[in-house]
């Protein structure tokens, strides 16, 4: 059928829109690396993005939201990875996996110049108290989403079933671990890298605990 003028197209809206926020996200990440996050404007990043401020306060509600853009639509990337799985997967093993399809799918091959400015983006998060914040936040709606996730693979009441929340802190715990040395290191490219030490190392840890619980 051919399309007319008053047809929608919503998966071309959505990659605009998508697009749209990507550009108003580098816009605001660009000049905090320019003049430090108390000298950002909002007139200054739509400026920057070639959008208008109306365009702007339709997707952000502020500055550090714009800031921190792509590390939310992050998340929501890793979630969606996390749905895909298996359903035959155990819970920590799908958060594993799904921690892995992300970064392959959005840093792998020729995107992975990408994680450099994450990594320029997670050295400064900690030392800004209004981008923490709010990076806290994101990380919190994120989880919850992820417990949701797991709870309806499970088919369980995230309420009474404590595997949904156990793997999810888990599987965050070590995911924030990497990130964090990650920002403290000198190389970009190293978070996969260290994504694999964490959890392996978690591994590790949980294979001496069933050695000492069994020797009790």
């Amino acid at each position: 059928m051919t399309s007319t003028m008053g047809d929608v197209d919503p998966d071309g809206r959505r990659l605009r829109t998508r697009r749209s926020r990507e550009a108003m996200s580098r816009a605001a990440f660009d000049l905090l690396a320019e003049r430090g996050f108390g000298a950002l404007g909002v007139e200054e990043i739509a400026e920057r993005a070639g959008v208008t401020r109306r365009t702007f306060s339709r997707h952000f509600c502020s500055i550090e939201e714009a800031v921190l853009g792509d590390v939310d639509q992050d998340v929501h990337r890793l979630n969606d990875a996390l749905s895909r799985r298996p359903a035959t997967e155990p819970p920590l093993v799908a958060f594993r996996g799904a921690v892995d399809d992300w970064l392959t799918a959005e840093y792998g091959g020729v995107d992975a110049s990408r994680l450099i400015r994450r990594w320029e983006l997670f050295r400064r998060i900690e030392s800004e108290p209004a981008l923490f914040a709010g990076y806290q936040r994101i990380r919190a709606e994120g989880g919850q989403e992820s417990v949701r996730i797991i709870a309806a693979r499970l088919g369980v009441d995230a309420g009474s079933d404590l595997r949904p929340a156990a793997a999810v802190a888990a599987g965050s715990g070590m995911l924030l671990a990497a990130s964090r040395a990650w920002a403290d290191g000198e190389d970009p490219a190293a978070l996969p890298r260290l994504v694999d030490r964490f959890f392996a190392t978690l591994g590790a840890l949980v294979t001496e605990i069933r050695v000492e619980e069994s020797r009790s």
